[in-house]
């Protein structure tokens, strides 16, 4: 599924889809959680500290873990200790070599944080569970943000979470219950919120001005594949100072016109 430019047709919250249906596997979902877990601790973990912070039982945690181990997802050092193995490489290596995104976006962040001394990031969104981070390119702006390839976060957070709420067409209510879930140094009213999502429909691009971090104004265009549905997003984070007014929306008008060149590449137009 390749993304296309913005859709003469956009989807708006409240135009219901019909919902998915997964049943669950509990053990498939136990051993992911065990490889995000590990993913977020740079030192090896036992069974028992593992199986705590997952509020899993000990002795299921620990077969889940054999089974990872044997296929070399998870290694086990002397002091039976666990974290990621070699073959998250290869998986990872897999996704990154399957997909353009990241070597089409790459020379195109790079230029814009060159020249606007901003923060960029391309990003997969996965419905309105989460984003992942696939390509960066970081300047030499007096901040950093925590952010790295591979990182995760809430699909509706942000600028990017405005794109998501705009054109995901999910219905008000799935938004709505996600969005007081969020975590922002300086909320946004619900209200307010929801208005500046109306405006991004219109607009094509969002700002978010010091909600997510104080300080900080993001930026983000979206990406459509054929069926005009959001699947990546292009992302600028700058000083709140070096994107007042009429600068920052010439950004974002620039990244709009980059998305949709490298939207037409992935389409094989471009």
């Amino acid at each position: 599924m390749t993304p296309t430019a913005l859709p003469a047709r956009r989807a708006a919250p409240g135009a219901a889809r019909a919902p998915r249906r997964v049943r669950p596997v509990p053990a498939v979902s136990r051993a992911i959680a065990i490889l995000r877990f590990l993913g977020r601790n740079a030192e090896p973990l036992g069974v028992k500290a593992i199986a705590q912070s997952l509020g899993m039982v000990t002795s299921t945690c620990l077969h889940i873990l054999r089974v990872l181990v044997a296929e070399e997802l998870v290694k086990v050092d002397a002091a039976k200790r666990y974290s990621l193995g070699s073959g998250m490489v290869s998986l990872a290596r897999s996704v990154i070599e399957g997909n353009r995104f990241p070597e089409l976006v790459q020379p195109v962040l790079d230029r814009i944080a060159t020249e606007w001394g901003v923060t960029t990031i391309g990003v997969e969104i996965n419905g309105l569970d989460h984003m992942v981070v696939l390509a960066l390119s970081r300047s030499q702006a007096p901040f950093r943000l925590h952010v790295d390839v591979g990182s995760r976060f809430p699909a509706l957070i942000s600028a990017t979470g405005r794109l998501v709420a705009a054109f995901s067409g999910e219905p008000w209510s799935g938004i709505e219950r996600r969005f007081r879930s969020l975590r922002w140094q300086k909320a946004p009213d619900l209200s307010v919120w929801r208005k500046e999502i109306e405006a991004v429909r219109r607009k094509g691009y969002s700002i978010d001005r010091g909600n997510y971090i104080r300080g900080v104004s993001v930026l983000a265009v979206p990406l459509f594949d054929a069926r005009n549905q959001m699947t990546h997003a292009l992302v600028a984070a700058g000083l709140t100072d070096q994107l007042q007014n009429s600068r920052g929306v010439e950004l974002a008008g620039e990244m709009r016109r980059e998305a949709e060149r490298v939207a037409a590449m992935l389409l094989g137009k471009g």
